[in-house]
């Protein structure tokens, strides 16, 4: 399985990523591990996810996220 997530960073900004596994990730990325966007911006939350069956899937979505606006992305977590 694959996972598309979004944190919420501490200037609270907002980060989307794909990955396997959400729980490593969140660490990998609060430990500065992550990408490298976040390594100035920890700590980070997890704000939301969804899962999908394959990797394609997973990274199209994620290239349709990262697209929008963050008013929209505001919307999407607060569902």
């Amino acid at each position: 399985m694959y996972y598309l997530y979004i944190l919420k960073c501490k200037d609270q900004s907002l980060y989307t990523g794909i990955t396997t596994d959400i729980t490593r990730r969140v660490k990998e990325h609060n430990t500065g591990k992550g990408g490298k966007y976040t390594r100035s911006k920890r700590p980070v939350k997890l704000v939301f996810s969804e899962e999908y069956k394959d990797r394609l899937k997973a990274q199209v979505r994620e290239a349709e996220i990262k697209s929008w606006n963050r008013a929209k992305k505001m919307q999407l977590i607060q569902k």
